[in-house]
């Protein structure tokens, strides 16, 4: 999820948000809740889904939200949502679920309204869960504001509770060989906040990933490398692909170049699925998160042509 940078909001906005994180963190599940997780397959695992907030380049209010689901193990799109909205609440590192979360979480809620047997059973979030200032990232504010198991998955180390990206860490790194290979991120506190995961042979950074809420961290490191055809997981890198290709699209931009294998960029262009165009979402029912965003000029769902045998 990309972010600039923005005017501090005042001591006491950040107070009441760190109460706020307290408060939902409580909530926070940390182990396997559902059957399929234990499952060395993932039996039963049939939909994946994936969130992602992209801006307009040089614009750091004005965003389109996106929820993809994907088919398990296929990993072939079955719905997504783009909505363009603007984010009022400022960027500020630790608390940046109560910048984007809402318009997620309202993504998730008119799924579950509309078609909930596209449900995700699994969310997959471009950010941290666990592994974050106060142990309550982005990932965990969405799993429990949504009651789904939520991993958190990000591109760059959060360094907290001491963990910093020094010598060792590059070591480590450079002993991971192969796709699947590991090293915990274990804090100053002696707590592991998460795993580092050569996600791909090809590529040369690891992802980090944490738990976000109702998974273990073993169940989401074995499900992030399962949805890798790429560096980046599947679920995130279609959200992120289908949010700036609506951004491109609502705007009228050029087509921008391919870039790296590693790129989110799509390589060639995609089939959009039937489309049903839906009233812009509220943000009245996130508690005090409300108030801090507001709804942008619509959404857009993208459905399958038939459920059963998605395009």
């Amino acid at each position: 999820m990309a972010h600039q940078r923005a005017e501090r909001p005042p001591e006491e906005t950040l107070s009441l948000w760190k109460r706020e994180q307290a408060r939902l963190k409580a909530r926070v599940i940390d182990w396997d809740t559902e059957a399929w997780q234990r499952d060395p397959a993932f039996s039963g695992l049939q939909r994946v889904g994936g969130v992602d907030v992209s801006f307009v380049k040089g614009d750091s209010v004005n965003a389109c939200a996106s929820l993809v689901v994907l088919s398990y193990p296929e990993l072939e799109v079955v719905y997504e949502e783009c909505c363009m909205v603007n984010l009022l609440a400022p960027y500020v590192s630790g608390f940046l679920a109560f910048r984007e979360v809402p318009f997620l979480a309202e993504a998730v809620r008119q799924l579950q309204k509309k078609e909930p047997s596209l449900l995700p059973q699994v969310l997959l979030v471009d950010g941290n869960g666990l592994l974050h200032h106060r142990g309550f990232g982005v990932a965990c504010h969405l799993g429990v504001l949504t009651d789904l198991p939520c991993i958190g998955v990000a591109k760059k180390l959060l360094q907290v509770d001491g963990l910093e990206k020094n010598n060792l860490h590059k070591e480590k790194i450079q002993l991971l060989q192969a796709g699947g290979d590991t090293f915990p991120l274990v804090g100053d506190s002696g707590i592991v906040l998460g795993m580092a995961l050569k996600s791909h042979d090809r590529s040369t950074n690891p992802l980090y990933v944490s738990v976000g809420h109702k998974i273990s961290l073993e169940a989401a490191v074995r499900l992030t490398r399962a949805c890798c055809r790429f560096r980046i997981p599947e679920p995130v890198r279609q959200a992120d692909i289908r949010s700036r290709e609506y951004i491109r699209r609502t705007l009228g931009l050029p087509v921008p170049p391919a870039l790296g294998w590693e790129s989110n960029s799509p390589a060639v262009g995609w089939e959009p699925h039937h489309t049903v165009w839906m009233e812009k979402p509220g943000h009245g029912a996130l508690g005090s998160m409300a108030g801090q965003v507001s709804a942008g000029s619509g959404c857009r769902a993208h459905l399958p042509l038939s459920a059963e045998t998605p395009k």
